[in-house]
């Protein structure tokens, strides 16, 4: 019994010891030339790093000619970075004759960017296109250009450097500035190029990542009359105004039309009133001896012939208008 205790206590002693001690990693670091201490692969366990992320790495560069310390790899792991990216970046780096030292580009990659990816864009530069740019010319015509963006990473601005959303941007603000100066869509379309020299004579890649090789114009359309739209929309404001005013006016003339009604109406009551008083007056003038009989019929036969000649004057008027 005491036997297998002791056999399953040197048994796990031996596991445990080849967790610690990891030989494998340890002869294929010495037999490459990148040799690691066996204290410095304890110490990584211990540190709960694992010794095949900063051991293979390291047979990696100096496979190719690098001399990497073990601890820089170890601090850089430690800090949440990607060893063998970085590792691949200065291997792609050095053979591209590409000047790139281990502490930019453990800086590129802890700033969340893909050291690996740049050093690719600095030996083939990457193109992207812009989506479609609508501007108007100085005619009032629309016109619609895409274009496309050859562009090498910047590897002394890749940290804090502006990414290709701020390349798309200022190139889109530059195509609509430079459409806007235009005196009409024709000279546009005649010269595609102009826009891709005035946009790159602003030096839009300052501040950012990336250099920009070329700025081509791959497609260039006309759209829609922008400037008769307008014209059509201030007419219609301007017909909408004049509407309202014509129907402001109206008001007030229908307003005033029945106020001038009433005046009439309240002037008629008051000749009737004069009119009704007329007879008493008329009698009350015989009574008084101021007016004679004769003077009265007279007075009859001048309102009676007032009459007649008034409807003669409507029956005249009513023929010449048949």
């Amino acid at each position: 019994m005491e036997l297998l205790v002791i056999a399953a206590l040197v048994v796990v002693g031996f596991f445990v010891f080849i967790y610690f001690v990891p030989f494998g990693l340890w002869i294929a670091a010495l037999a490459s030339g990148a040799g690691v201490g066996m204290g410095q692969l304890i110490a990584m366990r211990l540190r709960r790093v694992n010794p095949a992320n900063i051991v293979n790495p390291r047979i990696s560069a100096v496979k190719a000619g690098l001399d990497i310390s073990v601890d820089h790899l170890e601090a850089h792991l430690l800090a949440g970075g990607n060893v063998a990216q970085v590792v691949n970046a200065l291997i792609s780096a050095d053979k591209a004759g590409i000047k790139l030292t281990f502490a930019r580009a453990a800086a590129i990659d802890l700033a969340g960017r893909d050291v690996l990816e740049a050093v690719r864009m600095c030996v083939n530069p990457k193109v992207i296109q812009t989506p479609k740019v609508a501007a108007m010319a100085g005619d009032g015509i629309q016109v619609i250009a895409v274009s496309r963006i050859t562009l090498r990473a910047n590897i002394e601005r890749l940290v804090g450097g502006a990414g290709e959303e701020t390349i798309l941007a200022r190139v889109g603000e530059g195509i609509v500035t430079t459409i806007g100066s235009s005196p009409t869509h024709k000279t546009v379309l005649e010269n595609p190029d102009r826009i891709s020299q005035m946009v790159m004579s602003k030096g839009l890649d300052s501040g950012t990542a990336f250099e920009i090789l070329s700025i081509d114009i791959a497609d260039v359309d006309v759209g829609s009359n922008i400037g008769a739209k307008l014209q059509i929309d201030q007419a219609e404001a301007d017909k909408s105004i004049a509407q309202a005013l014509a129907e402001g006016r109206r008001a007030m003339a229908v307003a005033q039309e029945q106020e001038n009604k009433a005046l009439y109406q309240a002037a008629l009551a008051k000749v009737q009133e004069a009119e009704a008083e007329v007879p008493l007056a008329l009698a009350e003038a015989l009574r008084n001896g101021k007016l004679g009989v004769m003077d009265y019929y007279n007075l009859k036969n001048v309102v009676a012939d007032t009459e007649m000649r008034g409807k003669l004057g409507k029956m005249a008027d009513s023929e010449s208008r048949d």
